[in-house]
């Protein structure tokens, strides 16, 4: 494969600073009572649904056509480049993927799958690479801390991934089949519909490849992954609704443990049901039970070992209109189980929170302002805040600031772990200042935001009375200004993002390691009759392994190209060419030095049948 390149960022910096001046000269003036395409629903930044302008957050969202078109073989690559966003991957194809937002740590960013939260206790992260794309609908991107609304470990951000809704009618049933590089094999199925109030999704996938090896001279190292999905629901003439998600993922992926052949069996589970009854034309109020399940079984260097995290969360949460004003106050309590065959000193541990939030509109001021306390059995308790302030400038245009609290809590490996673990542990905290303005019109929008992040108590491995042992000893401090902006014009799609990230290390003056400083995404689409073509072109600048700064790995440009043809009706084939410079990267390496490989040049086709 070719080696990386060193892309003309200043040019493309430029280019991209220029372009909201010219979506605002095409887009202004006009048609404020129409549906601004490009400003859609977002209901994670709130809890409740707002439009992007109005959320006074830094928000991206990828829409079912966005996936539709892209039709990325990992979650991974869709994320990857996306504002604010940065992604390492220990390989292609199903192998361990962090996921970095505004330069904060993967288990310090929540993942969330129809408002059900998805991480391992024990290591604190979510396993993103076990999540087939073609499960979801769409995702939402809020970037910044929402502590006061999530928990813990939401101090970059939160990522929520929405499976597909019941479709109007019905039963609508849709197949897809396809195949590709290193002899891969996509299958999927569904159907879904809508009739007498009852809604129902149902749904599954299957994903196969030989896979590419993880690091050189080595074997092509396999994934498999079978996912099914199950939505329900119904709403009675009174108003009142109940429903139920089901959606789990099982397969096995095979890596390298210090040269050795390894491999893991893994399950990824949410399940859970909800009540919603409206009390009065004015208070809603909603229950929710749900469950989720990481599971792992693993061969490797070290042998045979199991670990299984379960977290089972109730919450009440009361919404009240009052005007254009609106309150959202409730309780949650969540217990997390591991089991396996490590024997914890301790292995559950439980949490009682409250939570209230208010949306104040003084029209053209509005006020966000929200509070949260967390009594947690192992670390004790926290207390979390936002308040986010906006003011639209004019029909298009709105300035916003925000300060936001949140905290990370220990892992069960940090605390508890036989020989290992530190119970006195401290959940690390983070505040958050942040000023932005987004310009939105009616076939564009632009957002600019600058934020500060500063971490105290990080949890860091240290030598301390002749133990290896995790203590709160580290401090940082992440600067960064984002810009994004979109536009639909004359049947073409546009989508742009620059980032700039200064993720320090307060006592070395480090860059914090795996996270690129720099980095460009550029996705454009147009549509021809039956026929759609598009690409992404996505640049990082190097990074580094390791928190000494010394191990540094490379930028990276890469090109993906896509097209689609729907040639007869309810059908249509898509053809997708990832990293077609045959780009050598990568974003982490092994512990003796050697890289982790991403995949060359892949090609991937499919035949869908259903409605587009």
């Amino acid at each position: 494969m070719k080696t990386g390149i060193n892309a003309p960022r200043g040019l493309a910096a430029f280019g991209l600073a220029a372009l909201p001046l010219a979506l605002q000269a095409q887009s202004t003036g006009t048609d404020t009572d129409e549906s601004l395409r490009l400003n859609p629903l977002v209901v994670t930044a709130t809890l409740t649904p707002r439009t992007a302008d109005q959320s006074l957050a830094s928000v991206t969202v990828l829409d079912e056509a966005t996936l539709r078109r892209q039709d990325p073989v990992s979650l991974t690559d869709l994320l990857r480049g996306q504002p604010g966003v940065d992604v390492t991957t220990n390989g292609a194809f199903g192998k361990n993927s962090s996921v970095f937002i505004r330069g904060t740590d993967s288990d310090q960013n929540v993942l969330l799958i129809d408002g059900i939260r998805l991480r391992s206790a024990t290591t604190g992260g979510a396993a993103w690479q076990f999540l087939d794309p073609r499960m979801f609908q769409r995702a939402e991107i809020v970037r910044g801390p929402r502590g006061s609304l999530y928990g813990a470990d939401a101090v970059g951000g939160v990522v929520q991934l929405f499976t597909h809704e019941a479709e109007e009618g019905g039963p609508h049933p849709h197949i897809s089949v396809g195949g590709g590089s290193f002899d891969t094999q996509r299958y999927s199925a569904g159907l879904s519909g809508n009739s007498g109030g009852t809604r129902y999704s149902f749904a599954g996938s299957h994903f196969n490849t030989d896979g590419v090896p993880v690091r050189r001279g080595g074997d092509d190292k396999g994934y498999d992954n079978a996912s099914g999905l199950a939505r329900l629901s119904h709403t009675f003439d009174g108003g009142a609704e109940l429903g139920l998600l089901a959606l789990r993922a099982r397969g096995n992926t095979e890596f390298d443990s210090f040269g050795s052949p390894a491999n893991t069996d893994f399950v990824q589970q949410v399940a859970g049901i909800y009540g919603e009854l409206p009390v009065t034309d004015n208070l809603r109020s909603r229950l929710t039970w749900n469950e989720a399940r990481d599971e792992s079984d693993t061969v490797d260097a070290f042998g045979f070992s199991v670990f299984d995290t379960r977290t089972q969360t109730a919450r009440w949460e009361n919404t009240l209109n009052v005007g254009f004003h609106e309150l959202v106050v409730g309780i949650e309590h969540s217990e997390d189980r591991v089991s396996g065959t490590t024997d914890f000193d301790e292995d559950s541990r439980d949490n009682t929170a409250v939570f209230a939030q208010g949306l104040l509109d003084f029209s053209p001021l509005s006020v966000q302002a929200s509070l949260r306390h967390d009594d947690n059995e192992a670390f004790g308790d926290e207390v979390t805040g936002s308040l986010a302030l906006g003011y639209e400038l004019d029909a298009h245009h709105t300035l916003r600031a925000s300060y936001g609290t949140a905290f990370k809590a220990p892992t069960f490996n940090d605390l508890f772990f036989p020989g290992f673990g530190n119970p006195d542990l401290d959940a690390e905290t983070s505040e958050t200042f942040e000023l932005g303005v987004r310009g939105q019109y009616r076939h564009a929008f632009w957002d600019l935001a600058a934020y500060q992040t500063h971490i105290d108590d990080l949890i860091a491995f240290t030598e301390q009375g002749g133990l290896l042992a995790p203590f709160n000893v580290d401090e940082a401090r992440i600067r960064g200004v984002e810009l994004s902006t979109g536009a639909e014009f004359d049947d073409w799609t546009l989508q742009a993002a620059l980032t700039y990230t200064d993720p320090e290390d307060r006592e070395t003056s480090n860059r914090l390691p795996r996270r690129a400083s720099q980095s460009l995404r550029l996705d454009v689409d147009r549509e021809l009759d039956d026929w759609s073509l598009g690409g992404s072109w996505i640049v990082q600048n190097h990074r580094y392994n390791d928190a000494d700064n010394e191990e540094r790995l490379p930028g990276f440009g890469l090109v993906n190209l896509r097209a689609g043809w729907q040639f007869a009706p309810f059908w249509s084939a898509r053809l997708t060419v990832e990293n077609v410079l045959d780009k050598d990267f990568a974003t982490a390496r092994f512990l003796d030095g050697d890289d982790f490989l991403n995949a060359g040049r892949a090609a991937f086709v499919s035949v869908r049948y259903g409605a587009q």
